[in-house]
């Protein structure tokens, strides 16, 4: 395990993106553009037989959509038009896999009232942490994927 460990840690440099499939590409770039601040870099449609191995498809489409923020943290948004799954909104946080990102604001309590005002949904309101080290909430993207939104107090 220690020689895996070494071997991986030497090779890894950073997290380069998460990647969020989504049902409405439209509707999910208004939500991380408009709600959260991100800015679209790339948008691109791919198809083709290297599409179909990256991804273990046969067929594939996917509307790709690259956005980052001011910090260079970036989401990829993408949209299987050639294999469309329904959204699931009561995904719960549980469910075996990558079950959330996670993004840093610096006034949660105006963020959840601004959010709320457009419709997002959330868990709970806004709750400190037991050590006292940052207030925390969780919404939901218009697919239901869970978004934990931080401000940290100390």
């Amino acid at each position: 395990l220690e020689k895996w460990r070494t071997l991986l840690t030497n090779r890894i440099m950073n997290i380069r993106h998460t990647g969020i499939v989504v049902s409405d590409i439209d509707r999910s770039i208004d939500f991380y553009t408009k709600l959260l601040g991100f800015s679209i870099k790339k948008d691109m449609v791919e198809s083709g037989e290297y599409i179909d191995n990256v991804s273990d498809l046969k067929d594939a489409k996917v509307r790709t959509v690259k956005m980052s923020l001011d910090s260079g943290d970036m989401v990829e948004l993408l949209c299987y038009e050639s294999h469309p799954e329904q959204p699931d909104m009561s995904r719960p946080i549980t469910r075996i896999g990558c079950s959330h990102i996670a993004l840093t604001v610096d006034d949660l309590d105006d963020t959840y009232q601004r959010l709320l005002e457009s419709g997002v949904v959330f868990n709970s309101p806004p709750q400190l942490s037991p050590d006292g080290f940052a207030k925390v909430t969780f919404c939901k993207d218009p697919d239901g994927s869970l978004i934990e939104v931080v401000e940290e107090l100390r």
